[in-house]
């Protein structure tokens, strides 16, 4: 049975979601949390002001998809549909949030809220965290290579298990790279 299609179309502050593959769609101040999006596929759109946390996203596909100032707790982007797989956050708080194993490259971070999130072997090539607060976020065996740390604050990264070469870090912020040694920054 083929998925309902939306295509070009606004929702605003709505809680509940029909099940079907959404394009070029706009969805305002809507309330997701705890709403199970599995097997839904969002292509092209945009999230403005919404709560996703704690969304089930079991095989849910994000395309080219946007969100902007939205509430992402909890969510575990390692059980989306890997095919296709394109997002950007923008002044999202994304707390808890697991990216395990995620292929992110050029992935943007603008002023994002990134506590205690999971980004063990995740493939963060070329990613930008502008102005992000990753506290407590966990990156092991991670592809960061290229990836963009200069204006990111409380981060903990690891060089001898993570994958750095060419990653950008400002002078200011380099105590989040030595965290691991036990050393004495002045």
């Amino acid at each position: 049975m083929t998925q309902p299609y939306f295509t070009d179309q606004s929702f605003e502050r709505i809680n509940s979601l029909n099940q079907g593959t959404y394009e070029q769609c706009e969805f305002l101040g809507c309330d997701f949390s705890n709403l199970d999006l599995s097997a839904f596929v969002f292509s092209d759109c945009r999230f403005n002001d919404c709560n996703l946390s704690m969304a089930k996203l079991n095989n849910t596909g994000f395309k080219d998809v946007n969100f902007t100032t939205c509430k992402l707790l909890g969510l575990r982007f390692d059980d989306c549909n890997a095919f296709g797989f394109a997002v950007t956050f923008d002044t999202c708080i994304l707390n808890h949030c697991s990216f395990y194993k995620t292929k992110l490259t050029n992935t943007r971070f603008t002023q994002c809220q990134v506590h205690e999130v999971e980004f063990t072997e995740a493939d963060l090539h070329s990613a930008i965290f502008d102005a992000c607060d990753l506290h407590f976020s966990t990156f092991e065996r991670t592809n960061l290579e290229k990836a963009d740390f200069r204006t990111a604050v409380n981060f903990s990264i690891n060089p001898t298990l993570n994958r750095i070469k060419n990653a950008k870090f400002s002078r200011e912020r380099l105590a989040g790279l030595l965290d691991s040694f036990s050393i004495v920054i002045e």
